[in-house]
């Protein structure tokens, strides 16, 4: 038997609180993913998911890289700078015409804060420029996460929830 790492430890509570809420009825799993990556010893864990009947998704992601691994099984003195997670959010919408992408970015400041870093892609057919396209928002976790914030990745997912409903409001209802 081995003893789990904090990417390990961490992916049980967040995927836990997640199926539980799932179970629930407050939200509907819709991708689940993985990763081992043995060329660079690099894990990576994402969860997607959306309220249910509400067109806005979210997605969960988790990573944890070699230093971070080395740093929890070497006894060389860097465990507490490297050990932990990245972790990182997203949202995303399809088939959206138009919104206003500072409105947005402000919904999220509100429920992450100023100081995270926040971004916008948008996927659009070349050849249907004028009819809808996709939006993807990210909210970057300049740091890292830690087995010490455990309580705060279950406390994670209510905010994204928050960020959902904010985001469908904003988005489709005002736009009625």
């Amino acid at each position: 038997m081995f003893d789990p790492t904090a990417f390990d430890n961490m992916k049980v509570v967040i995927e836990g609180a997640l199926y539980d809420k799932d179970i629930g009825g407050e939200i509907v799993i819709t991708d689940r993913n993985d990763v081992i990556n043995m060329a660079k010893m690099s894990r990576q864990f994402d969860v997607s998911f959306q309220l249910p009947n509400r067109p806005v998704m979210a997605k969960f992601e988790m990573e944890s890289r070699l230093a971070n691994l080395a740093a929890e099984l070497l006894p060389f003195g860097l465990q507490e700078q490297h050990a932990g997670c990245f972790v990182g959010l997203e949202f995303s919408l399809e088939r959206v015409q138009e919104i206003d992408y500072q409105t947005i970015k402000g919904v999220l400041q509100d429920t992450w804060g100023t100081d995270r870093k926040i971004s916008f892609s948008v996927i659009q057919h070349p050849l249907e420029m004028k009819k809808t396209k996709s939006i993807i928002m990210k909210v970057e976790f300049d740091r890292l996460i830690t087995e010490d914030q455990l309580d705060d990745l279950d406390e994670m997912i209510n905010f994204m929830k928050i960020s959902l409903e904010q985001l469908y409001l904003h988005i489709f209802v005002q736009m009625e």
